[in-house]
């Protein structure tokens, strides 16, 4: 069953009605807590829809009512995953290669999580989408119910009001839309989750969700759904498949091509002096490795420990360390530069560092449990 593509939905009208994309996953979190293979799910719990607070739950009535993925709160929730406990979590492709990050580095065992992957084109930062609202529509943000993006468009919900929408490109040209890690992300189905699910190769007069299966876990959860009749489910067709990767490989290609242009002008110039000029902005806050969900150091990282009082070299050690630390594990979430307050712009930086070195030694972060082949190695291990 490994490796199989379904179209599926919840059996539950008010979950299928709810849900985005036919409610399956919804129903397939319950199905998952009702068979007793997970423990807790973990889930986003909406104050508006530009903010959002992760929390755990096992009443099935809480999953059925919670918040759907919001583009505009563009949390990455591997940090907030229990270790000892078996829980489900949806997850970007982002934080399904996070989650896999801190499970090399100990943070809980793999095994113990169940992510169930979103297919993601990119989350909007909060601050900016409020202000697209004021600015580009003139309209108080506040009346917007939900924010989506379906075929390049994207969608404001209203209750009450028209539905405002501009294309996505539109909008990218006048400053707003998608977070500038997200516009060159090429990893858009989790393909290293449990289950990939989304609307992507789904006929557009049907409400269901696409929804490959990856691992043996994923077959659990799917069989669970089965079991307890929270689904309804048919083989994805040919066409279908097809769909799906044609607009994966469109993704892809749009991102690379942003990658070229914002990354690829570093090739034009004298880099060293870039980086000493962006650097230099630092205030050393140490925001991003607060953040950061691949770094896992603590009181005694070398970053904090080697910086103090070592700022005056012309990039601190404290970016030096950072550098190197993230050169084989950054996942180009995001994190680091949306908290930046002097808006270095930290992703591209580091995902430089990290794709020159996955196009020299083959590893990708966040695919495997394969080690990172700058990590320090085991005792007695040459």
């Amino acid at each position: 069953m490994t490796g199989q593509s379904y179209l599926a939905w919840a059996k539950d009208p008010e979950i299928r009605k709810r849900g985005g994309s036919g409610g399956f996953v919804t129903a397939a979190l319950i199905a998952g807590i009702k068979e007793g293979i997970i423990d807790e799910v973990l889930l986003v719990r909406r104050i508006d829809q530009f903010e959002s607070v992760p929390y755990l739950t096992h009443d099935p009535e809480e999953v059925k009512s919670a918040s759907s993925p919001q583009l505009a709160a563009p949390l990455n929730l591997s940090s907030y995953i229990p270790r000892g406990v078996k829980v489900a979590v949806t997850t970007k492709p982002c934080d399904a290669r996070a989650i896999i990050e801190r499970a090399k580095r100990g943070r809980f065992e793999l095994e113990d999580v169940y992510m169930v992957g979103l297919n993601c084109g990119g989350t909007m930062p909060p601050v900016s989408t409020v202000a697209s609202v004021r600015d580009i529509f003139g309209v108080d943000p506040d009346t917007v119910t939900g924010i989506e993006i379906e075929r390049g468009e994207l969608i404001f919900k209203r209750d009450r009001g028209e539905d405002l929408t501009i294309s996505i490109d539109e909008a990218e040209k006048k400053g707003y839309g998608r977070r500038e890690s997200c516009k060159y992300c090429n990893t858009n189905i989790p393909e290293m989750a449990d289950l990939a699910c989304g609307n992507w190769g789904v006929p557009s007069d049907q409400r269901a969700t696409f929804v490959e299966i990856l691992s043996a876990k994923g077959e659990e959860l799917f069989e669970a759904a089965k079991k307890t009749s929270m689904i309804e489910f048919e083989d994805a067709t040919q066409k279908e498949l097809e769909k799906r990767l044609k607009i994966d490989r469109r993704m892809r290609e749009l991102a690379n091509r942003r990658w070229d242009e914002v990354a690829g002008v570093l090739d034009e110039m004298d880099r060293l002096a870039y980086y000493i000029n962006e650097f230099s902005r630092c205030i050393h806050c140490e925001s991003c490795k607060i953040v950061c969900p691949v770094c896992v150091c603590e009181a005694d990282a070398k970053c904090l420990d080697m910086g103090q009082g070592n700022n005056h070299y012309r990039i601190s050690l404290y970016n030096m360390i950072r550098l190197f630390h993230l050169m084989d594990s950054c996942i180009g979430c995001g994190q680091c530069e949306d908290v930046c307050p002097v808006d270095i712009p930290l992703t591209m930086i580091h995902q430089r560092f990290e794709r020159r070195m996955e196009e020299m030694i083959g590893y990708r972060p966040g695919f495997d449990l394969q080690k990172p082949p700058l990590q320090k190695p085991e005792e007695g291990v040459k």
